[in-house]
């Protein structure tokens, strides 16, 4: 772009002057216009940064400044304020968001289509229009109600945060978010404020000869250049394993995609993001491991620098209560044997990873703010100290809730390198992702392929069950051995069996890091449960209901690796039950039915001692503050702590502000596992007695701490019944299949959540699992190539389900309450979708007569 270009702005004249590389880069980086988001530019595949241009709705990443000239452009800023109200109230009042990070784009796009048809317009005619937008949270059916009640000017009950448990109330920061009101990091702006561009590596597997940084420094509007040799500390992080390098030295190896090379700091992103680009490295490529079963023979070469083995773990127990498990199949009536593959996958949370870093002071007094929104600000703190060497005390991590993460924002992203730049330059220096580095740089989901043989007696009765499963964890350790060992205890599903044997290996390899992401093992350990419980039934000529009746763990069962089940177990049986009815409806209509029950653990358990502080802060002017060690990315986690702490003080909810930072030690992990939910409402409410019983003394920290300090290691030989985790989840789900058309139009997700402290925030949660599901099922996938290279880049290439493809969704809440679990809250949050795809693969056998193995399971 050259010269000035002028258009309006919601009705006000502009001179554009910058150098910008499409219309939402002049809105953001020179107008400081924040509700248009970047969620995918320059590639408009996400619908975040929608405006209208002379009353068009388009995306402003695919528009050129240029083309601009003498237009009228209107954001979410310029709409009338009766209607923005009226937007804010609607998706508030209906829960139709949960991120946020999506719904001003999505709003713009809404607001053109009433304009267009007024009341005319229905859900159904508007989910086609929502086609450019992408929403990973909320499974778009609260967004369609919110729309629907717009068009209609159907009114709303008045929206309220409500205090209590159990209370439907909007979500905390509810409207702000609608209205693109509320600040992600990436809309931060401060005084002086720089940006950085990484340079990631062009190969897997390469030895680092040289770095020639020279072509960067000369390139306008560079600052500095850093690599390897500038950091003054620790190269390594990770949330378990300290093996994951900032950047990559001049001498060492890169291991996958994702390893940064350099980082560029100049004036504008632009300037640093060519300037990255014109950094020459010197590689010495080496062949790639890349086949994790391959990996594990002997003669396979190391896959990751400074590791000496590519078997990042093995999760393995036996349990026989009458005879082995070779014995028990032998003796069983009826035995599957089957393999079952599952696939890498992509989180696309929508907001990419950003990270302002924002230095003080000089020399021994520095300090350095670092705006985050990693899954755990505590973990991301102690590393930057690490990076930095220098004392913790030193750096504050602030959470600034993030526009979703699912389990991908746990490992530190770009919050190192912002902060080791802010650092030596003693400027603020904002780092934010492309998609492109996002895709290449954070942990998937992990691709898992298990061989399981199962066998039943002649009544239908579970008895052995024999998996061997490998998960290919990618380069560094991130989560992956917790995920491997997850998956080794959820293979048994909610059922009883007399004989197993698992074993779970997280394998080294140069593909993708994979780590955390909702379901966490669960989904992969599961989708092969419940296939070989179909397969089963279907040879014991037992109708799938009754052979899961029969088999499902009940309260004072042992379940998997000997754990004695505990009263919420009855959960499981609870959502068979709900679902009975529905089940013999869809079959009698004629419908192809598939049916999947599942379970999944709340907490880390595994004999880890989790702990969770939390403060109520009276303040003179009235305001209450509770601060607690969770990260908000948009399950709904700041909305428990309001609702906890209304009730228990008594007080008004819209007095209660929440926040997270590493001000006071609050944190000890990551906001993983769906422990959220029931870590924050132990803690809160543990805070909230302190301060009664202090009488609500004013400026006072009142401090609050829950414990789960219970629970045993797998395969602990001390306890033969070990207390593997604290609390679970249940669900049963019920799939339909038109058999006419082979459309799935029905979901039905009945779910145990002990205690809905939020019903509308709960419904809104699982119908966003069912949309991840049925696209981990059906469609989703995030290959690499033969060097281990992804290939996708851009959102549309994940195969990710959009609003018109989504049947309809229902769901019913149980809640069979957790004991020793505050309020009986289990979790919902990663449950939702481990059922999905073994009941879409049952609907599509009834429907076709061929047994899905392999995931995704795409229909052609």
């Amino acid at each position: 772009m050259s010269g000035a270009t002028q258009f309006a702005v919601n009705g006000s004249p502009v001179e554009i002057t910058g150098n910008h590389p499409h219309l939402l880069s002049a809105l953001r980086d020179e107008l400081n216009i924040t509700s248009p988001k970047d969620g995918c530019s320059p590639s408009g595949q996400c619908g975040c940064c929608t405006v209208l241009v002379d009353g068009r709705a388009i995306v402003a990443c695919q528009q050129s400044v240029e083309s601009c000239q003498d237009k009228e452009i209107t954001t979410l800023e310029g709409l009338p304020e009766t209607e923005r109200q009226q937007f804010a109230d609607a998706f508030a009042a209906c829960g139709g968001l949960q991120c946020g990070f999506c719904i001003p784009g999505i709003v713009m796009r809404a607001h053109h289509q009433i304009a267009k048809k007024g009341a005319d317009l229905t859900r159904e005619s508007m989910a086609p229009h929502l086609g450019a937008h992408l929403c990973r949270c909320t499974g778009y059916v609260k967004i369609l109600d919110a729309i629907e009640a717009v068009a209609h000017n159907t009114p709303v009950e008045p929206p309220k945060v409500q205090g209590g448990v159990g209370a439907r109330g909007m979500k905390y920061e509810a409207q702000p978010l609608t209205l693109g009101d509320r600040d992600y990091v990436d809309d931060i702006r401060v005084a002086g404020m720089l940006h950085a561009a990484l340079h990631l590596t062009e190969h897997t597997r390469a030895q680092i000869k040289g770095i020639n940084v020279a072509p960067a420094e000369s390139a306008p509007g560079v600052i500095s250049v850093f690599t390897a040799a500038h950091i003054p500390g620790e190269l390594r992080s990770g949330l378990i394993h300290k093996d994951w390098p900032l950047m990559i030295p001049v001498g060492g190896m890169t291991s996958y995609g994702g390893d940064v090379l350099a980082i560029v700091v100049a004036e504008t992103r632009e300037q640093a993001r060519s300037a990255a680009e014109l950094i020459e490295v010197d590689y010495g490529v080496q062949s790639p491991v890349v086949d994790p079963v391959a990996a594990l023979q002997p003669d396979s070469p190391i896959a990751v620098w400074g590791t000496d083995s590519n078997v990042l773990s093995v999760s393995a127990y036996e349990r026989n209560e009458r005879q082995s498990v070779d014995e028990a199949l032998a003796a069983s009536a009826h035995v599957v044997s089957e393999t079952f593959t599952t696939q890498r996958i992509e989180h696309a949370f929508l907001e990419p990873e950003s990270t302002l870093a924002v230095p003080s002071g000089e020399g021994e007094g520095q300090t350095l703010h670092v705006y985050s929104g990693g899954q755990g600000v505590w973990d991301d703190r102690n590393d930057i100290a690490a990076i930095l060497d220098i004392d913790r005390e030193r750096v504050t991590v602030e959470l600034v809730s993030n526009g979703g993460a699912f389990g991908g924002k746990e490992d530190m992203s770009n919050q190192g390198h912002a902060s080791l730049a802010a650092w030596l330059l003693n400027q603020p220096v904002k780092c934010t992702l492309s998609r492109e580095e996002s895709f290449r740089m954070h942990a998937k989901r992990h691709p898992i392929t298990l061989e399981v043989k199962a066998g039943c007696d002649a009544e239908g009765v579970l008895t052995g069950l024999h998996v061997r499963a490998i998960g290919d964890s990618g380069a560094y350790a991130s989560v992956g051995m917790k995920v491997l060992e997850r998956a080794a205890g959820h293979v048994a599903g909610p059922y009883r069996w007399q004989s197993l044997d698992i074993e779970a290996t997280a394998v080294r390899t140069n593909n993708p890091v994979c780590g955390a992401f909702r379901g966490f093992g669960a989904n992969q350990a599961q989708f092969a449960t419940e296939g070989v419980i179909d397969r089963l039934a279907e040879l014991a000529g037992i109708d799938r209901w009754e052979f899961r009746r029969k088999n499902v763990i009940l309260p004072g069962d042992i379940w998997g690796p000997g754990q004695i089940m505990d009263d919420g177990a009855g959960g499981a049986r609870e959502c068979l039950d709900a679902i009975k009815t529905d089940y013999e409806n869809a079959l009698a209509s004629g419908r192809a039915v598939g049916l999947a029950i599942g379970m999944k653990n709340s907490g880390l358990g595994n004999g880890f001692r989790e702990v969770c502080g939390a403060v109520v802060r009276f303040r003179g002017d009235g305001r209450v503050e509770v601060r607690h060690g969770w990260t908000e990315m948009g399950q709904g986690v700041h909305t428990v702590a309001l609702q906890v702490a209304a009730q228990e003080l008594n007080i008004d909810a819209e007095r209660i502000d929440v926040i997270v930072d590493t001000t006071r030690e609050l944190g000890f992990g990551q906001t993983t596992g769906s422990r959220g939910t029931l870590m924050t409402a132990g803690s809160v409410a543990a805070a909230c007695e302190a301060a009664l019983a202090a009488d609500c003394a004013v400026d006072v920290d009142h401090h609050g701490e829950y414990v789960v300090d219970w629970t045993q290691h797998l395969g602990d030989p001390e306890h033969p019944n070990p207390t593997i985790h604290s609390c679970f989840s249940y669900a049963a789900q019920l799939v339909e299949i038109d058999p006419d058309s082979g459309a799935i139009d029905r979901v039905l997700a009945v779910h145990d959540v002990g205690k809905a402290v939020n019903p509308t925030l709960v419904e809104g949660q699982i119908q966003g699992s069912v949309h991840m599901g049925l696209g981990y099922a059906i469609s989703e996938e995030f290959p690499s190539d033969e060097h281990g290279m992804p290939t996708a880049t851009t959102l549309r290439q994940l195969g990710i389900p959009r609003a018109k493809d989504i049947p309809t969704i229902d769901v019913k809440v149980v809640e069979v309450p957790q004991p020793r679990s505050p309020y009986g809250i289990k979790g919902v949050g990663e449950i939702g979708l481990v059922p999905t795809a073994p009941a879409i693969a049952g609907a599509l056998y009834d429907l076709d007569g061929e047994r899905r193995r392999t995931l995704p399971m795409r229909r052609q």
